[in-house]
């Protein structure tokens, strides 16, 4: 059954929430109050210079001591404390600046061009070269459509690069209904294929696949497995190794993933979902003084100011999460960072390995320079493995490379670039020449395209 585009909703002002963030805000606080009392616990030892310090800091700790050795020591434990209370003080005030803020997205949707289950896939432009966007499933896609001045899939259609236009397609995944919350990857990637045969069947052109994160991983499993409905592929800071560049980090989760996404407690039932603020619990394992960095920075910038109103979007995405299903859960964790199966060819959809080297056409491949989530080895190992695509180094970090103020210039102009100089070579043109028409009618049928071959020798695009 055809489904045809519905038309954008009128917005509507919704009653302000109290914000939630940074999730999970009791282990935020209790990491940074680890901290001063663990000054305070090592300055004993650190002040005799006890054998048992950490070799590091013991040489550091050395150097001091004779500075140190006029000083009263309840003096210096006092300093200690209020040292530390600053700290935290800055801390719980940017939060509170930021819980307080009054700032909240309130673009209105675009029209919904295709709608199964709890996903719908919104359309921006209204004509040009189709370009389907698939983000993560552990956050909003909104992250492609944060703010004006920070979304990708507005800008795309603005763009000039391309001669016939570009219209983006964006899957929002939604929260897991009743459906989905029984879903596995093959699952997900299965309603990738649907929508990109539902974009190419109504515009008459084969779309690029753009995949964001995780959802790079789904992308490249539904683009090999479905050649003939993609015309190429960019993946986005998508992991592939997950133990390069990381190794503590798969450590972590091969410990914890066991307990945390628990096998289903009978046979014919879903595993148990992985909520929102387990999740961001493993993000802060990344980095677990994350939020006494950037919230006391966050409470010296201007009031008013676009890099405070950046921040706050940005912080109100990263706390806006959803929840996992179970079996995706176990997928990822034990399969994915437990196992690292995709870099071995053991990762399988529905039978089959997904193997970036089966994938021929035109591809491109996105590396943060400072991404903290997926570490640029981690990524680069797709180029080893799919040797034809291009390399495009993003000067920001994972999130800041979608949304930040260098996002324009360092990822979006030249990811644009791409996808126009891809678009004239014939790979997502290919069917409207063959055609001869400008444009096609619902439930037209169209040649697959397969697209034109490039060469083997990874280059890197410049912006």
């Amino acid at each position: 059954m055809v489904q045809h585009p519905e038309p954008p909703k009128a917005h509507q002002e919704q009653p302000r929430a109290q914000r939630l963030g940074p999730r999970p805000l009791p282990l935020h606080l209790a990491t940074t109050n680890l901290m001063l009392l663990s000054s305070l616990a090592v300055w004993p030892i650190a002040k005799n210079a006890s054998p048992h310090l950490n070799p590091h800091w013991l040489a550091r700790f050395s150097q001091l001591l004779p500075d140190l050795a006029s000083v009263d020591p309840n003096e210096f434990t006092a300093a200690l404390i209020r040292a530390g209370l600053a700290r935290i003080g800055a801390m719980t005030g940017g939060m509170q600046r930021y819980r307080r803020h009054g700032w909240h997205r309130d673009l209105p949707d675009p029209p919904v061009f295709w709608r199964e289950g709890s996903s719908r896939l919104l359309a921006y432009g209204e004509a040009g070269m189709p370009v389907l966007l698939v983000p993560s499933l552990v956050n909003r896609a909104y992250v492609l459509d944060l703010a004006e001045g920070q979304s990708l899939a507005r800008w795309l259609p603005r763009s000039s690069t391309a001669r016939q236009g570009m219209r983006p397609f964006l899957l929002d995944w939604g929260d897991p209904g009743r459906a989905e919350q029984r879903f596995d990857l093959a699952a997900y990637i299965a309603r990738i294929r649907r929508a990109l045969k539902h974009v190419k069947r109504e515009t008459g052109q084969t779309p690029i696949l753009l995949g964001y994160c995780m959802g790079g991983n789904l992308a490249l499993a539904a683009a090999v497995t479905a050649p003939e409905d993609v015309a190429a592929l960019a993946l986005l800071a998508t992991p592939w190794d997950f133990h390069a560049g990381g190794a503590h980090h798969a450590a972590l989760v091969q410990a914890l993933a066991p307990a945390l996404v628990p096998a289903p407690a009978s046979a014919g039932e879903a595993p148990p979902m992985l909520e929102v603020d387990t999740l961001q619990g493993f993000f802060w394992a990344l980095d677990p003084f994350t939020a006494l960095k950037k919230f006391t920075q966050f409470a010296t910038l201007p009031e008013g100011s676009d890099a405070e109103r950046r921040f706050v979007a940005m912080e109100d995405w990263l706390n806006d999460g959803v929840p996992l299903a179970g079996a995706v859960a176990r997928e990822c964790l034990l399969g994915w960072y437990g196992e690292n199966r995709p870099v071995q060819g053991r990762w399988l959809i529905d039978g089959r390995p997904v193997l970036p080297q089966d994938w021929r056409k035109p591809a491109l491949v996105v590396l943060p320079e400072r991404d903290k989530l997926v570490p640029k080895e981690g990524a680069a190992a797709l180029l080893t493995q799919m040797p034809q695509a291009q390399r495009l180094d993003a000067p920001s970090g994972h999130i800041g490379m979608m949304v930040g103020p260098r996002a324009e210039a360092g990822l979006w102009q030249p990811l644009a670039d791409w996808l126009a100089a891809t678009a004239g070579t014939g790979a997502a043109a290919k069917t409207r020449s063959q055609t001869e028409k400008p444009a096609r009618k619902p439930r037209s049928r169209t040649a697959p395209s397969t697209g034109p071959r490039t060469g083997r020798r990874a280059t890197k695009v410049q912006a």
